[in-house]
């Protein structure tokens, strides 16, 4: 004889119960659905895998099942490709669809047409610049000492005064022809610095030849 009531262990039996069967019930995924969006779990509560948690899984591409349609998904990634290079490289020309921000404007085409009409000791500055390099390896004393304290000088005051010189006209100019023209500000850097660049690697391309004249249309 235990000497305790016999209603004590029905009741706790019977109350044990439902807790059972609704911790069985409240599966992972019923909880976690109806937590709200954002919930972390608490530690030690295992993470669902991505698999799980997305209703609908990703599909596979679906390959071209004939040559017709292999084609065409070559054709139309190749468009996007020449699209793309067509873009960076602002070519076509004249189509400022293909222009960066900092080619636009009338007083930016002004100073590119300037720039690209003359030649300039400028616009070999990177060839120069190899060919000094390139001799600095000669082992002579006497060229390296000449390179070193005569052609780099010379070559570097030689861009600095031009780049001054053109870039004053080119920003003159450019406020008679266009003063309402916001781009008129930076122009003169903008044409120095294209001068430094080789003619064939100048972007947009040169759509003047060397002679012409830059006057705008519509100006004398």
């Amino acid at each position: 004889m235990t000497g305790y009531p016999e209603g004590v262990f029905r009741r706790r039996s019977a109350s044990a119960a439902p807790d059972s069967n609704s911790a069985e019930s409240a599966s992972p995924e019923a909880t976690e659905a109806t937590q709200p969006k954002g919930y972390t779990p608490k530690k030690g509560v295992p993470t669902p895998k991505r698999r799980e948690s997305e209703a609908t899984p990703r599909r596979p591409v679906k390959a071209p099942e004939t040559r017709k349609e292999a084609y065409r998904a070559y054709r139309d990634r190749l468009e996007r490709q020449r699209g793309t290079t067509a873009r960076r490289s602002g070519a076509p020309k004249g189509d400022e669809r293909y222009f960066r921000q900092q080619d636009l404007g009338k007083a930016r085409a002004f100073a590119r047409d300037f720039i690209d009409s003359r030649r300039s000791a400028s616009e070999f500055f990177l060839p120069f610049s190899i060919l000094i390099i390139a001799l600095l390896f000669i082992n002579i004393p006497l060229a390296q000492l000449g390179v070193t304290y005569v052609l780099w000088p010379l070559m570097m005051v030689t861009l600095v005064i031009e780049g001054v010189m053109i870039g004053r006209t080119v920003k003159r100019r450019a406020a008679e022809y266009f003063p309402d023209d916001p781009a008129v500000k930076g122009v003169g850097m903008y044409a120095a610095m294209r001068q430094l660049q080789f003619r064939r690697l100048r972007l947009p391309k040169p759509r003047v030849k060397i002679g012409d004249d830059p006057t705008p249309s519509g100006h004398s």
